[in-house]
């Protein structure tokens, strides 16, 4: 790739998303003698980013525990982490900066832009505040069309977002697309499908949170549970994922109540998602939305039929009525709907569904792809800091 070797600083705001999607980054850039340091806050998920070892080097990965609020919007807090970027280029002195991430992206960038280091944002998804508009929707896109400016390249996960920035003046000369954080097809690997004899299961891999569609599934649960209750060959429902603690007041009583009911089977947060997901027929993704979802590129390498909202950052990862069907969102009514057109279909229709979306990754949405694409920006860095 690279004959000069790199300082390169990561920026992100979760260790587990980083050791998740984003690993074989990692370990390419080390493997290719680049030195690595990642900026994020502290939690239980950094050790595993820290015991990332090369195969035939002792090169490791700099962790530099950053805290700061993901979520909140305190404007004394968010300029301490800008300083705190600035602080790091100064003390690192990379020779070019990835952001992923809403904080990292704008503060992180603009340190860059200032501090007249290379840098790379990765637009994971526009966010809540954004999505919904208003006065702070309008100076978040200010402050994305100033940090975002002088990067050298912006890595959009789906056009609906990329053309949504845009048209309001961000990374129009920069932006490039991205299959998301693609799906590593060789540690998720195809699972057979399994029997139905039991039951049908969906399955929802989401967090807790209205964003996501909790609401909604939880809704359609009930009123599949209650529509196929002795009739054929049971539905089943389980659901993976940790409570956003704003919401956690909200959603934990209703869960309760199915699970008290039997309705569904609530497995908490689990770091064997890809387990669970084998022994399920079909997974339903409700978000309202995505930058690009991992849980359905995951699903689909698995070979499991998908039910998603239609919206970008979903849409693309399943072929209509080949590999998944999708549905509006903020609907139980229209979730229901499909639960009901894919229960309508025979076993083997649902089985053929799986391994099309495996092949549709396959073709679509190899994380190697990713890979190639920073591989490709660090080498014309590299170009351009030879000249």
């Amino acid at each position: 790739m690279n004959k000069k070797r790199m300082k390169i600083l990561i920026l992100t705001n979760y260790a587990n998303g980083l050791w998740l999607f984003r690993k074989e980054l990692l370990l390419a850039f080390m493997e290719e003698g680049h030195t690595v340091y990642v900026s994020l806050p502290p939690d239980e998920n950094v050790d595993k980013l820290r015991a990332l070892r090369c195969r035939d080097s002792a090169a490791h990965i700099c962790i530099i525990e950053t805290p700061f609020e993901r979520r909140g919007n305190n404007p004394i807090k968010d300029l301490k982490l800008f300083r705190t970027y600035q602080k790091l280029l100064r003390k690192y002195q990379p020779d070019v900066v990835l952001t992923y991430t809403i904080k990292p992206n704008l503060y992180g960038g603009l340190a860059c832009r200032l501090g007249g280091v290379p840098y790379l944002c990765n637009m994971t998804g526009l966010g809540t505040a954004i999505e919904n508009g208003g006065a702070l929707s309008r100076i978040l896109l200010l402050f994305y069309k100033v940090s975002m400016k002088k990067a050298r390249r912006v890595f959009f996960q789906n056009t609906g977002n990329r053309d949504f920035m845009n048209r309001h003046g961000v990374a129009v000369h920069n932006s490039a697309l991205l299959p998301g954080s693609g799906v590593n097809l060789e540690e998720h690997r195809f699972s057979t499908y399994p029997s139905e004899t039991e039951g049908v299961i969906f399955l929802a891999v989401i967090r807790i949170m209205k964003d996501k569609g909790i609401a909604e599934y939880l809704e359609a649960v009930r009123i599949v549970t209650e529509r196929h209750s002795g009739t054929g060959t049971p539905v089943k429902f389980w659901l993976v994922g940790e409570y956003e603690e704003e919401s956690r007041a909200q959603y934990e009583p209703l869960i309760q109540a199915l699970e008290d009911s039997g309705m569904l089977r609530y497995f908490g947060h689990i770091d064997n998602v890809a387990e669970v997901m084998a022994q399920s027929h079909v997974i339903v993704h409700p978000s309202y939305h995505e930058g690009l979802s991992n849980v359905l590129l995951e699903a689909a390498a698995c070979g499991r039929p998908v039910l998603a909202g239609k919206i970008s950052g979903c849409v693309e990862t399943f072929s209509e009525g080949e590999s998944g069907f999708g549905f509006d969102i903020k609907s139980a009514d229209a979730l229901v709907s499909a639960i009901e057109r894919i229960l309508a279909l025979s076993c083997e229709d649902r089985e053929r569904m799986g391994r099309r979306a495996r092949a549709w990754v396959e073709q679509h949405f190899d994380r190697k792809l990713v890979l190639q694409a920073y591989r490709d920006e660090l080498s014309e860095l590299n170009r351009i800091i030879k000249k």
